[in-house]
């Protein structure tokens, strides 16, 4: 049985194809969910809290779990002066979801623009937090740009070898 939550029914109603895998629900990295998963690094992506400077609307960015977000490149996609990250307390306190479990899908009604590196257009599908600790889901590219209203824009740098 797999784990059902706000996410998960937002993609049954929607009729998108997905699947879930179930995590240990310790907060982990995406390297560490790539390694349990078996796959590349590079199709575990992260979502990251980011705050432009002015006005600090939050918004998230979405990168490969072996990247780390490019603040530069991404204020110049926003065309924004400066973006900064915030303290891990301060994005959960933002989003209302845990570190490890903050993700676009989780966030769709809320009014945060999303930003998901091109990389990810290498992929029919990727693998992205289902909202929640524990919870990993693999869905198609397409579909969460859909989703999530979001754009591409190259905002990753890498950071460490696939494993």
């Amino acid at each position: 049985m797999s784990i059902a939550n706000n996410v998960t029914r937002l993609l049954d109603s929607r009729k998108v194809k997905y699947t879930t895998y179930e995590l240990p629900a310790e907060k982990l990295g995406a390297l560490e969910t790539a390694r349990l998963l078996n796959v590349e690094a590079g199709a575990v992506f992260k979502t990251i809290v980011v705050i432009r400077d002015k006005p600090k609307k939050p918004l998230l960015v979405v990168v490969p779990g072996n990247s780390t977000v490019d603040l530069k490149s991404l204020a110049a996609a926003l065309n924004e002066k400066k973006v900064f990250l915030p303290t891990e307390r301060e994005a959960e306190e933002l989003t209302g979801l845990q570190a490890g479990g903050i993700s676009p899908l989780a966030l769709i009604h809320k009014g945060f623009q999303v930003v998901i590196d091109s990389s990810a257009q290498d992929y029919e599908a990727l693998h992205i937090s289902g909202g929640q600790r524990g919870l990993n889901i693999k869905l198609p590219v397409v579909d969460l740009v859909k989703l999530t209203n979001a754009r591409f824009a190259k905002v990753s740098q890498w950071v460490s070898a696939p494993e």
